[in-house]
């Protein structure tokens, strides 16, 4: 997951929602697309706006590395399709740090992903993690922290 900054899609996107939610304003998180490629960011985002997905996982070492902020319970994200366009907004009920072999089953049904098995979950979150720290030059490990952000969908983009 990748934190762009805001372009005027998105700006207009997100000021147009805050015309019905005004309060939302003090609430923005980010704006961002899932996985580390369009093919990626396109399935899992169309998994949230199915109503399958509510969960995400980071590696939390890197978030730390590069400097981006935890997400916060009540923030505010706007999801974005592989072209950087503006597709949803989901708001984050809960945040848990936890290491990667503690991912719990519940948590892994939450992501939506394949079966949604803890298996399959830490299978294909291994090969993702793996894949996003040989770019930092560092080896997985199964010890490593995950967080574990649950979310709702609280708008879709129709204008799309």
């Amino acid at each position: 997951m990748s934190k762009v900054t805001l372009t005027p899609a998105i700006a207009q996107y997100w000021e147009s929602y805050l015309q019905d939610h005004p309060k939302a304003a003090e609430n923005f998180d980010s704006a961002w697309a899932f996985g580390d490629n369009p093919r990626l960011a396109d399935e899992l985002l169309e998994l949230v706006l199915a109503g399958i997905k509510t969960g995400t996982a980071q590696n939390y070492e890197l978030n730390e590395a590069h400097g981006t902020p935890l997400p916060f319970v009540g923030g505010l994200s706007v999801l974005l399709d592989s072209t950087g366009l503006p597709r949803g907004i989901i708001e984050t009920t809960k945040v848990e740090i936890v290491p990667f072999a503690d991912v719990t089953a519940e948590f892994a049904y939450s992501e939506g992903e394949d079966d949604r098995s803890l298996e399959s979950w830490r299978y294909n979150h291994e090969v993702f993690f793996t894949r996003e720290l040989e770019g930092e030059g560092k080896p997985f490990d199964p010890g490593m922290r995950v967080i574990c952000e649950t979310f709702k969908l609280v708008h879709i983009n129709k204008e799309l």
